[in-house]
């Protein structure tokens, strides 16, 4: 199907009209190849409450935006490249229903369709194109994603020091490396996490110990392997010994339990054919 869409008139009125509902803000679409498969509404989850977004499922990217008025109005649109995308169903609660969660390096949230065959569609569409560009390019799956934020309303207390009540006056924060919702004083270190922005990130205390540690044991990998270089140029000697890396096992992240507090209502899509 994409193959048939590619160049046709009517996969290139699609991409303009994506293109004028999203106007100055948003970014020029169309790319010899790309086709537009799809597109739809999702109920997002945000830091405050659930929204609506509109999306849409190119070959190549999947583009979400806030709606101003639907089929003709969108804004804060985002781009997604599919080949960094992991998708991971979820269970429903009494808040949402036919849930899933769209993983990335850079940033990873749950969306939720109307019914359950709305949700089978576009991850069945999703994955198709997926496997298609990582067969294409011979590039692996993405293996590392951003934690998603957890709901502000998830919690009334830091999820850190279980001590500190929020309030008009006391702020939530979010930690960039596990999502949890903490408060200012478990949140006042700051690290450089490139993946995720070039520049330093709030985090919790205690992912920043683990962040330090881990910076702490690669810096002790390099000083190793750097070692027999050093002493190489000191004074060549004929080696007979063998060469040994040694190296532990990271210790595996806690992630915070599975809670969703959102519901989805209204929700429309179509997949192109």
């Amino acid at each position: 199907m994409m193959d048939h869409l590619a160049n046709t008139e009517i996969n290139s009125q699609r991409i303009a009209a994506v293109e004028n509902c999203f106007g100055a803000s948003g970014q020029p679409l169309a790319l010899p190849g790309r086709v537009l498969l799809g597109e739809g509404i999702l109920t997002k989850e945000c830091r405050k409450k659930p929204k609506p977004r509109i999306f849409f499922l190119f070959n190549d990217i999947l583009v979400y935006g806030s709606i101003i008025i639907n089929k003709r109005k969108y804004n804060s649109q985002h781009i997604i490249p599919l080949e960094d995308v992991t998708l991971e169903t979820l269970p429903d609660t009494l808040q949402m229903k036919n849930r899933w969660m769209i993983k990335t390096s850079k940033k990873s949230f749950v969306v939720s369709a109307a019914s359950l065959t709305e949700r089978k569609e576009w991850i069945s569409h999703l994955e198709e194109c997926i496997k298609h560009l990582l067969t294409k390019t011979g590039r692996q799956p993405c293996t590392e994603h951003a934690a998603p934020w957890i709901p502000d309303k998830a919690t009334d207390i830091c999820m850190r020091c279980t001590q500190t009540k929020f309030s008009t006056l006391t702020r939530r924060h979010h930690c960039r490396k596990c999502g949890f919702v903490v408060c200012a004083d478990c949140s006042r270190q700051r690290f450089l996490m490139p993946r995720l922005s070039p520049k330093p990130l709030r985090v919790c205390n205690l992912c920043y110990r683990q962040l330090l540690a881990e910076k702490k044991k690669e810096a002790e990998a390099d000083r190793r392997q750097a070692e027999p270089i050093r002493s190489a140029i000191q004074g060549y000697e004929p080696s007979s010994g063998d060469d040994s890396d040694k190296s532990d096992d990271d210790k595996a992240e806690q992630w915070p339990a599975d809670t969703e507090f959102y519901t989805s209502e209204v929700s429309w899509s179509s997949f192109h054919s």
